[in-house]
């Protein structure tokens, strides 16, 4: 027999040619309302469930890949602004060694959090979405067993009502043949009949019990697991985002204690340059040619200074004897004249800027101390 592919013959080829024959003509019967269809609507629920837990798995991967590829790129661009701000930062400065340690933290932190979401979150997804096109193979597999079902149950419907028909039919010829057959060849011709009708219809009850046979265990495997598999979604779903939000929270966690730490770096980094700045300017002032005048008394601290905070939060003054504070305001906190009069979580103090420019107390006020950070 002649090879048309691997595994695939000619008798094969003719075989499944002529099933997709049968199966074609059986649905235009069944459209055109001349052969019934079997139906459930049992089933077809459960179909339709399964499709859309299809679609919205689906949408869930590709939404889940899109946020991992957005991850990736927030990684890559943190990485690039770190390696700016290490290759801009002298040697000299503040924090020099703490800043490249802080870099590479930051990028591992990315690095740890993408690969996080990666293992638990998007290859779980993965496994859930792997079941799918198995299950929508066989339920194809099913739908095209169930029209060869039908086709087999209505060929053999046929056969019983048309069984006395073709049995007057064959009778007839016979009768024919009879009188021109020797008399000892009567009987065997009527058998010879009664035979090929009997093996026709034989064959079609065969058939139809193979057919109907095939359809109910694809039908009953099916109709187990559908509906476990649907219910699987919500424990699917739920560990999908609880591993994200639990990653997430973590990342941000670590991310706001890097975050706080170059902070801190650039906060003394603008002390060491005002530092600098002032100690440039008294020994400009001592070396100033004689009889020249000098602003020394520029850098004197208030009476009562005590040491000094910057404001990390915005403070709206609610009464007359409190200071307003602005984000980043740099205040030097005084003792106070009474210290019983101190309230708990309460400084006193005055801007620095205000300091430098009037060199008075008229400005000084109260003010909470959780608003602001020591320096």
């Amino acid at each position: 027999m002649a090879e048309l592919g691997k595994g695939v013959t000619a008798g094969k080829l003719a075989i499944n040619v002529q099933k997709r024959l049968t199966r074609a003509q059986e649905k235009v019967l069944q459209k055109l309302g001349k052969a019934d269809e079997t139906r459930d609507a049992v089933f077809e629920e459960m179909v339709t469930n399964f499709n859309k837990q299809t679609n919205d798995g689906s949408k869930l991967q590709k939404d889940l890949k899109a946020y991992l590829a957005s991850v990736k790129a927030m990684q890559d661009a943190s990485r690039r602004l770190q390696d700016c701000l290490a290759d801009m930062y002298e040697p000299e400065w503040f924090g020099k060694v703490e800043l490249d340690a802080l870099t590479e933290d930051t990028d591992t932190l990315w690095l740890d959090f993408h690969q996080s979401l990666t293992d638990k979150s998007l290859l779980a997804m993965d496994t859930y979405m792997g079941q799918f096109p198995d299950i929508k193979a066989r339920i194809a597999k099913r739908d095209r067993k169930m029209v060869d079902f039908d086709s087999a149950r209505h060929h053999f419907g046929n056969l019983q009502k048309g069984k006395k028909k073709d049995e007057a039919k064959i009778a007839k010829p016979a009768a024919l043949l009879e009188m021109a057959a020797p008399s000892w060849a009567h009987g065997l011709i009527s058998a010879h009949q009664v035979a090929q009708t009997n093996l026709s219809y034989n064959q079609a009850e065969e058939e139809l019990g193979r057919a109907q046979r095939i359809f109910e265990e694809l039908n009953v495997e099916l109709q187990d697991e559908l509906p476990v598999l649907f219910d699987s979604r919500v424990g699917v779903y739920v560990e999908t985002f609880q591993s994200m939000a639990k990653h997430q929270e973590k990342f941000h966690r670590e991310m706001s204690k890097l975050s706080e730490n170059l902070n801190d770096i650039m906060t003394k980094l603008e002390e060491q340059r005002v530092l600098n700045d002032d100690t440039n300017h008294r020994d400009s002032a001592g070396s100033a040619p004689k009889g020249a005048v000098t602003n020394s008394s520029d850098r004197e601290l208030p009476p009562g200074f005590l040491y000094k905070v910057k404001a990390v939060h915005d403070y709206a003054a609610t009464d007359g004897d409190e200071l307003e504070l602005k984000t980043g305001d740099m205040v030097l906190v005084l003792a106070l004249e009474n210290p019983d009069e101190q309230d708990d979580g309460w400084l006193l103090g005055l801007k620095e800027s205000h300091w430098l420019q009037n060199k008075d107390l008229s400005a000084k006020g109260m003010f909470p101390e959780n608003f602001t950070s020591k320096v």
